[in-house]
């Protein structure tokens, strides 16, 4: 079977868990080791997804060179891709602890992502005007120049933001970790994110617009304008 070749010039990173620099291919190989689809084509289906990833391109694409529908991969995908990512994801989880074994403290960043596609809908995942959603949240910190996973949660929908931070954290104090400073981009910004990170230091994105008042806040709020009291 021909393996991706990289092209000169071409970003390389770095694999926890690999003891030297490696270039996406050899990543692709690594997160290949880490996937655990069954089935008689579930190791062309876990090539397909990962190197269509890696290379930004189409599974229909990818496909082609793998010996395997796209209808099959689509298939795999929605009867075992929720199980499938959630023990990549602890797997990741695993090695970020061990490199962070001794490490008492860690700054973090909360993210809220989006992955939209145009087939058909998948049953438990979400929808937008611009087609069908994938909504998960992650929460990361970096230590030695690498991007370590903390915790994660592979589907928000039916939670509120409050609720998808809350449950991040509480796997962060979990692993015995202390929290220092949180950052959060603006999808979350809601008052009860705020009243519960208050606890922290923290920075979070504010939504670029007007600005108008949903709930009070210790008896103050901020207008445009000035700041009123309540009696005001």
């Amino acid at each position: 079977m021909r393996k991706p070749v990289l092209s000169r010039g071409e970003d390389k990173v770095i694999t926890p868990g690999l003891p030297h620099q490696n270039n996406l291919q050899q990543v692709g190989y690594k997160l290949l080791s880490m996937l655990s689809f069954k089935g008689r084509k579930a190791e062309e289906v876990s090539r397909v997804l990962v190197f269509a990833c890696l290379w930004n391109d189409s599974v229909e694409s990818k496909s082609k060179g793998y010996n395997v529908s796209p209808q099959t991969v689509r298939n795999y995908v929605e009867e075992q891709g929720t199980e499938v990512i959630e023990k990549l994801l602890e797997s990741m989880r695993r090695i970020s602890m061990e490199i962070l074994k001794g490490v008492k403290e860690v700054d973090i960043s909360i993210d809220w992502t989006t992955k939209t596609w145009y087939g058909k809908p998948v049953e438990g995942l979400g929808s937008s005007a611009k087609g069908n959603s994938w909504n998960y949240a992650t929460a990361i910190t970096k230590y030695q120049n690498m991007v370590l996973l903390l915790a994660f949660v592979p589907q928000v929908n039916g939670m509120s933001k409050d609720e998808i931070v809350k449950f991040l954290m509480e796997q962060i104090v979990g692993m015995g970790l202390k929290v220092g400073l949180v950052t959060l981009d603006a999808g979350f910004y809601t008052v009860e994110v705020l009243k519960f990170i208050s606890q922290f230091k923290f920075v979070i994105g504010v939504p670029v617009g007007d600005v108008k008042i949903y709930e009070e806040f210790d008896g103050e709020y901020t207008t445009n304008s000035k700041r009123h009291k309540k009696e005001e």
